[in-house]
């Protein structure tokens, strides 16, 4: 035998058995989800605990992502539709079933945001935070009372508005106005959010639907229609403001009535990594995990032991948890048509601007 050979088949052998585990091509879990709604520092300890890797894709709108998942949505392993959209991909056959024995800490939801009708006996997706679309005021600017659209799409307020980049949003706004319930889409309610629309959209001086919280914390406008997430955000830098630089702003759900949403977690149909992807979805509804969650965008929380962990001051942020009876109602899917519609209505107004 060539010794020389033996040794060199040897030592190669041996270092290959010494590489490291690091060395092997990660699992990678591919997330496609709305910005600013899940920390960097949950994403990296889900990587670390369990050696893989984690890619973020962001959307700015349920539309948007939907038009992307149906342009090849196998290339993503998770993504985070709100309710209406959930109950139009169970419908189209765009989504995997849960195996939800690989969720343990479903245990942990809050009992109001399981097994509601766009996703019967929980299978098709996991709620992850709900919330409110209202109005923040900054009190400094705005003396007048706001208790709704009418008061913020006033001439007076003229390109000092923020709001929503978000088609269904407005025209769910609009409706409202005029006393129609916001899943009552027709042509003759298009019709007549059109002739509102084309009054408040040159007003509005922002459309941002990833992070309104900015032109209102830098002074660029003086009301927004946004998500409660970035207003309790808001509410919390005023209440650390002082001074000269000390700030005020309020939180108000529109009087007419306003949309609540709930965001869900959801595997779409084909993806490749649906166990790591429901590995995520546990690993996220940890009580402590959620409330880091929630303490970096606070929105409502749905998770009943998280909940538990949050302090008395955090509990009392009314953007986040609003008090009393407000009149909320989520979106219902709707045709395509439908949809298509409302997209046109609103981009050839915004056109016109």
């Amino acid at each position: 035998m060539n010794t020389r050979r033996f040794i060199l088949t040897t030592a190669a052998a041996l270092a290959a058995l010494t590489l490291p585990a690091q060395a092997a091509k990660k699992e990678t879990l591919s997330i496609f989800c709305w910005s600013e709604y899940i920390p960097d520092t949950v994403i990296k300890a889900f990587e670390k605990q369990n050696n893989v890797k984690v890619t973020i894709e962001n959307y700015a709108s349920n539309e948007e992502m939907l038009a992307k998942l149906q342009a090849g949505g196998n290339k993503y392993d998770l993504i985070q539709p709100s309710e209406y959209v959930i109950e139009e991909l169970v419908k189209d056959g765009k989504l995997e079933e849960l195996n939800l024995a690989n969720i343990p800490n479903l245990k942990n939801l809050d009992p109001a945001y399981t097994n509601l009708a766009y996703n019967p006996d929980g299978k098709w997706c996991v709620p992850w935070m709900s919330g409110s679309v209202g109005i923040v005021v900054n009190k400094a600017k705005v003396t007048d009372p706001i208790k709704g659209y009418a008061d913020v799409f006033n001439d007076k307020y003229k390109k000092r508005l923020v709001v929503l980049n978000d088609n269904r949003e407005l025209v769910s706004w609009a409706l409202a106005s005029k006393g129609i319930a916001i899943n009552e889409i027709n042509d003759a309610n298009l019709a007549a959010s059109k002739e509102i629309l084309a009054k408040w959209i040159p007003l509005v001086k922002v459309f941002d639907s990833d992070s309104p919280k900015t032109a209102l914390l830098h002074g660029d406008v003086d009301m927004g229609i946004v998500w409660n997430g970035e207003a309790a955000k808001i509410l919390e830098e005023a209440k650390k403001s002082k001074g000269k630089k000390k700030m005020e702003f309020e939180y108000v759900l529109p009087a007419e009535g306003a949309h609540r949403f709930i965001d869900n977690l959801a595997i779409p149909k084909g993806a490749k990594q649906k166990e790591l992807a429901e590995k995520f979805i546990n690993f996220t509804l940890d009580a402590k995990v959620s409330a880091e969650i929630w303490r970096e965008f606070p929105y409502t929380c749905v998770n009943a032991e998280a909940k538990k962990l949050l302090k008395p001051d955090e509990l009392a942020n009314p953007a986040s948890f609003p008090t009393g009876e407000p009149k909320l109602e989520i979106f219902h899917a709707i045709p395509k048509d439908q949809a298509a519609a409302i997209d046109k209505l609103v981009t050839d107004l915004k056109n016109k601007k």
